[in-house]
């Protein structure tokens, strides 16, 4: 990989708090992610996995603590959403595709409306990124003609298409029927391959040992424990993450 454990962490969290009303989400996270790193947040349903990624978006705001992406101070009440934007994409689990607008204009909309590129430019890319997707004949198709898993692919290349340095993948799989969730991981081990640092909640415990450089798995709200997947899923200390594992190995 493109990191080094001496290196500065692109992405930080400190004391990450969040509630909603009486429920706390969160309850003091702590996390480093390094450039370049594909991170696998996993655990049980309602343990927090995805409020983190949209407090890393800056979609959801924090009740205490700091979360920090390179320069930006995503819990600052000033912060510039489009610079965050430009720098930190995010595929949702679903695809939210304008039904009434073309793939190529789903994929090329946010950089040509908010960064105000040229239209030349960014159709160029999305045509090249719909490529990599292996969607290269359906620029001019609706997303209502669509599988779910070229829809998922397309959302992939509109979040590429605004050049971002992470991506956020929440749980990408999980709307989908068995025979297409392959091709969409493939999609996801593609961009990590391509060095852009991914942070995914999955449910997908094959692809987190064999794509992420590191797990950490989530329970109540707070980070039970964190390891390289080959120590992760082997040598697990915490009684809560060995009985995890035992249901989903």
């Amino acid at each position: 990989m493109s990191f080094s454990p001496t290196s500065a962490p692109l992405i930080s969290l400190r004391g990450v708090r969040k509630s909603f009303g009486h429920l706390e989400v969160l309850r003091g996270i702590d996390m480093d992610i390094r450039k370049g790193e594909v991170v696998a947040i996993i655990g049980p349903s309602g343990s927090g996995k995805s409020t983190i990624l949209r407090t890393i978006n800056g979609l959801t705001p924090i009740n205490e603590g700091s979360i920090r992406v390179g320069d930006i101070e995503v819990s600052d009440p000033k912060l510039d959403k489009v610079k965050l934007r430009h720098r930190v994409g995010m595929v949702f689990q679903q695809y939210n595709l304008f039904p009434h607008r073309t793939v190529l204009q789903n994929v090329a909309m946010a950089p040509i409306q908010v960064l105000k590129e040229r239209r030349e430019q960014v159709e160029e890319r999305a045509r090249r990124l719909l490529a990599e997707m292996r969607l290269p004949d359906k620029a001019d198709a609706y997303p209502g003609e669509l599988s779910g898993g070229q829809q998922q692919r397309v959302a992939i290349a509109r979040a590429l298409c605004m050049e971002p340095e992470v991506i956020l993948f929440d749980e990408v799989t999980a709307a989908l029927d068995p025979e297409m969730v392959k091709e969409v991981l493939a999609a996801v081990r593609k961009v990590a391959e391509g060095g852009v640092t991914c942070i995914l909640v999955t449910h997908e415990m094959g692809f987190a040992r064999e794509a992420a450089d590191h797990i950490y798995f989530t329970d109540r709200g707070v980070i039970v424990e964190h390891a390289a997947p080959q120590v992760f899923f082997t040598e697990a200390s915490d009684p809560r993450t060995k009985e995890f594992l035992s249901k989903v190995l």
